[in-house]
C-alpha cells in the first residue's frame, strides 16, 4: 500500500499556482515540490501536472509520498481499541501500565509494537509515527501519524496549540476553585525523574476545571497549555491537591487505585487534508469509574 494523500482544493485557493499550494498550504520544501513534480508524482485530477498549473476550486490535487524506510520496530500481535482512523492518522487507546514505545527495559508487546502488526496487517508500508505521549501507568488516547507528512502536519498544529488534548483526574481534598490556571515552572530533579517547581525551570501552564468535589476528593478535567513531564502530576500537588494513586508526587494508595488516577479522554485537531476538525474520545477505565465511585464522586459527563 503506497503512502498517498489526494486533497480538494477549496475555493480560497482557487487560482493558485500548483508550487504555491503545496508550499503554502501542504507545507512541502520547494526541492520536494519541484522533484515530485519532475517524477510524476503530483498529479491533478488524476492528469499531469507542473509547478506552474493553475488550481480551480474542486480540484484534486493527487501526491505520491516516497517510499519510506521499512518500520525497525518489531510486530507483536496486542488487542487494540481503535478510536478513530483515516488515511493520515490512527488513534488508539492506551491501557493502564502499558508501555509505549519499545525501550532497553521493555523492546516489545509495547502500544508501538502492536501497531506495526496492525500495519503490516493492512498493508501499510510505513514506520508509525508518535504524535504524542503518555506515561506508563497514564490512560488515555493516542494519536499516530501514518506518515512523515501526517506527523510534520500534526507537529505544526501542536506548535500553534490547535492540538487539543484534555484529561481528566481525580485529586485529593476539595477544590476551592472551580476553575484555576496554575502557572509555575518546572524544572528537573538532578537525583533523578521527579520533576520540581523551579523559578529557572521552562514554562509550564495547565488549566483545570471542576466537574464534582466532597469533602475527600474533587474530579476534575485539565487542559495543557504547555506540555512538560508530569505536568499535570506536579502542578495539582503543587496546590495541595495531589493525584489519588500518584505515588512520586503524593502516596501510593493500593487500597485506592494502584496508578495515578489520570486519563487522556478527549483529542481534538484541525485535519490538514480536510474542512473539518477530528474529535477523539476515550471513556474512563474502569479502575478510575471504581474509584469515582468509592470516593462517592458525582461521574463525569463526558
Amino acid at each position: 500500500m503506497n503512502s498517498f494523500i489526494n486533497v480538494k482544493v477549496d475555493s480560497k485557493y482557487d487560482g493558485y499556482k500548483l508550487q504555491v499550494f503545496m508550499r503554502e498550504v501542504l507545507d512541502f520544501s520547494s526541492r520536494f515540490c519541484t522533484k515530485s513534480t519532475r517524477e510524476g508524482r503530483v498529479k491533478i485530477n488524476n492528469g499531469k501536472a507542473t509547478l506552474y498549473t493553475k488550481l480551480f476550486e474542486g480540484d484534486t490535487v493527487s501526491i505520491d509520498l516516497p517510499e519510506e524506510d521499512k518500520s525497525i520496530i518489531e510486530p507483536d500481535k496486542i488487542d487494540l481499541n481503535i478510536l478513530y482512523e483515516d488515511d493520515l492518522y490512527i488513534a488508539v487507546e492506551k491501557k493502564p501500565f502499558m508501555v509505549v514505545h519499545p525501550t532497553l527495559k521493555c523492546p516489545r508487546e509495547t502500544l508501538l509494537n502492536g501497531i506495526a502488526y496492525y500495519f503490516n496487517e493492512k498493508g501499510i508500508k510505513t514506520m508509525p509515527r508518535l504524535v504524542s505521549r503518555l506515561d506508563r501507568d497514564t490512560s488515555g488516547v493516542i494519536v499516530i501519524a501514518k506518515n512523515s507528512f501526517a506527523h510534520m502536519k500534526l507537529a505544526k498544529a501542536m506548535e500553534n496549540k490547535s492540538f487539543k488534548k484534555e484529561y481528566i483526574a481525580i485529586v485529593h481534598g476539595a477544590l476551592i476553585k472551580s476553575k484555576e490556571i496554575i502557572d509555575k515552572p518546572i524544572g528537573k530533579n538532578e537525583d533523578g525523574i521527579k520533576r520540581i517547581i523551579d523559578e529557572n525551570g521552562k514554562k509550564s501552564v495547565t488549566e483545570y476545571n471542576l466537574v464534582s468535589k466532597n469533602e475527600k476528593a474533587s474530579l476534575v478535567k485539565l487542559n495543557l497549555i504547555t506540555g512538560r513531564t508530569h505536568q499535570i502530576r506536579l502542578h495539582m500537588s503543587s496546590v495541595g491537591h495531589p493525584l489519588y494513586g500518584d505515588s512520586l508526587y503524593g502516596e501510593e494508595e493500593p487500597e485506592f487505585i494502584d496508578r495515578q488516577a489520570l486519563h487522556a479522554y478527549y483529542v481534538n485537531f484541525p485535519h490538514p487534508l480536510e474542512n473539518r476538525i477530528v474529535e477523539i474520545k476515550c471513556q474512563i477505565p474502569n479502575d478510575m469509574k471504581n474509584l469515582i465511585e468509592k470516593l462517592e464522586l458525582e461521574k463525569a459527563p463526558l
